[in-house]
């Protein structure tokens, strides 16, 4: 939208219930936002430096704005500022040029929040003990801005979460401050759709959706995001947008708990449920492969889909595909713990005082990102029934304490020397790093829960259990 097509004064002074203000004052601060933000003189703030604030500074960095980030944990800002990354799949080269360029801060002050221009939060959205959304850390943030609110600033929520949230739980703790949504500042939402360690896409060219809670906003936060990433899509509503990041993971989390569950059936029929799958793909429509493993990890598909149940159970409509599929994939690390207990049972090895080695403890191969994975979940299993757990992880050296678990192990050496000491060796995680060769020809039994193993032959044969 450009100023001459200029909208009502209803859509323009009019967001989230605030009264109507006159047009002059609306676009003077309008103009001078659209203004900074053309010419890249615009101050873009990150709140929450993780897999995606982290990034999504980079993106703006790369595209010629000044950058500033915040984050509550010193030991991420300092190492930022030493020129370090914690995040390794980003590699380093990214950060030392952000700070040779001389356009990027990083700071734990968040009452430097009226510095930036464009605030986009990118802060943790979990679920509570009970599946329930846990939207604390938005609110603490949203308040944090409050105190440093200034006239002029574009404020932009990346964090997943349920439909409505930014206009109901955002907006209503941003005007707290006394300044008024659509003429002060102005409010979107933007999903982020990061996939780290993804080589295939360019992250940059992923589409970005965009929706903000009035016309105005949605154009601001839409000529922001042009100017660094190269397919905007802004949709009209942040709930749209809002709901559509939902959708994406849901679609991803039914599908792969379908084939978890008829990985079950085959397992039990002899069948080979990769070969299927690899078949099935053979035709080129109405059918997209989806794969099974261990569980669910990382931040999305395990936790976003309970976000719109919740919501749901609010309005009183069932949710009856999300939440089964919930237990399927929940249930898989359960599953993987039975076959590795029956195939050592077959093998005269009770599980209680055997020794077995996890592969791989981050959620997805060539990461370090442990959150959410159910390598950590098969290891607190196997321990709790008295097997004797050790792992091996090269992009994870040790297990990092989070929300729910703190194993507090670190990753022991893998060779064929050390193979010979486990009982069993389960492979959670395929990193590009390991010898599966190796592994094939030296472990004593080797239960494979993605099919890192086909096609691998070896000496010892017949001691590759899928599970």
């Amino acid at each position: 939208m450009k100023l001459t097509d200029r909208p009502s004064l209803q859509a323009l002074g009019e967001c989230g219930g605030s009264a109507s203000v006159k047009f002059e004052m609306f676009e003077d601060q309008l103009m001078e936002l659209q203004e900074l933000i053309a010419s890249k003189r615009a101050r873009v703030g990150v709140i929450g430096l993780g897999y995606v604030g982290l990034p999504l500074m980079s993106a703006f960095h790369q595209a010629g704005f000044s950058v500033i980030g915040f984050d509550v944990d010193a030991a991420k800002i300092d190492q930022l500022l030493g020129g370090k990354t914690y995040l390794r799949h980003l590699g380093e080269k990214f950060v030392t040029h952000m700070l040779q360029a001389g356009r990027f801060d990083a700071t734990v002050e968040f009452q430097r929040l009226h510095e930036a221009d464009a605030i986009c939060i990118c802060v943790p959205t979990p679920l509570g003990v009970h599946n329930e959304p846990d939207l604390s850390y938005v609110e603490r943030t949203a308040d944090d801005i409050a105190r440093s609110l200034r006239p002029g600033q574009l404020i932009i929520l990346e964090s997943t979460t349920y439909p409505g949230t930014t206009r109901d739980l955002l907006l209503p703790r941003l005007e707290a401050s006394g300044l008024i949504c659509g003429r002060d500042f102005f409010v979107a939402f933007s999903p982020e759709r990061e996939d780290p360690g993804n080589l295939t896409h360019d992250r940059l060219a992923v589409s970005k959706l965009v929706g903000g809670v009035d016309t105005v906003s949605t154009m601001l936060a839409t000529d922001l995001y042009r100017r660094a990433f190269k397919n905007v899509v802004p949709v009209s509503s942040a709930e749209i947008a809002e709901s559509a990041k939902l959708l994406e993971n849901i679609y991803r989390a039914v599908n792969i708990a379908l084939v978890n569950e008829v990985k079950l059936i085959l397992t039990e029929m002899d069948i080979d449920v990769w070969e299927v799958i690899k078949a099935a793909s053979t035709k080129p429509f109405g059918f997209q492969a989806f794969y099974p493993g261990p569980g669910l990890g990382g931040h999305c598909i395990p936790i976003d889909p309970f976000y719109l149940s919740w919501k749901a159970r609010e309005l009183g409509v069932p949710t009856r595909f999300i939440e089964l599929a919930g237990e399927v994939n929940r249930g898989m690390p359960d599953y993987v713990v039975r076959r590795t207990a029956l195939a050592l049972n077959e093998r005269n090895k009770p599980l209680r005082g055997s020794a077995v080695l996890v592969l791989g403890v981050a959620y997805k191969p060539n990461i370090d990102d442990t959150r959410e994975s159910p390598g950590i979940e098969v290891i607190e299993k196997l321990s709790r029934l008295g097997a004797k757990v050790a792992y091996n992880d090269p992009h994870v050296p040790r297990t990092p304490k989070m929300r729910r678990h703190d194993l507090g192990l670190s990753s022991v050496a893998l060779d064929p020397e050390s193979l010979e000491k486990y009982d069993c060796v389960i492979i959670i995680t395929n990193h590009d790093a390991y010898d599966w060769n190796m592994i094939a020809d030296n472990a004593k039994l080797v239960v494979d829960t993605r099919n890192a193993l086909a096609g691998i032959k070896s000496d010892r044969g017949g001691h590759i259990v899928q599970a």
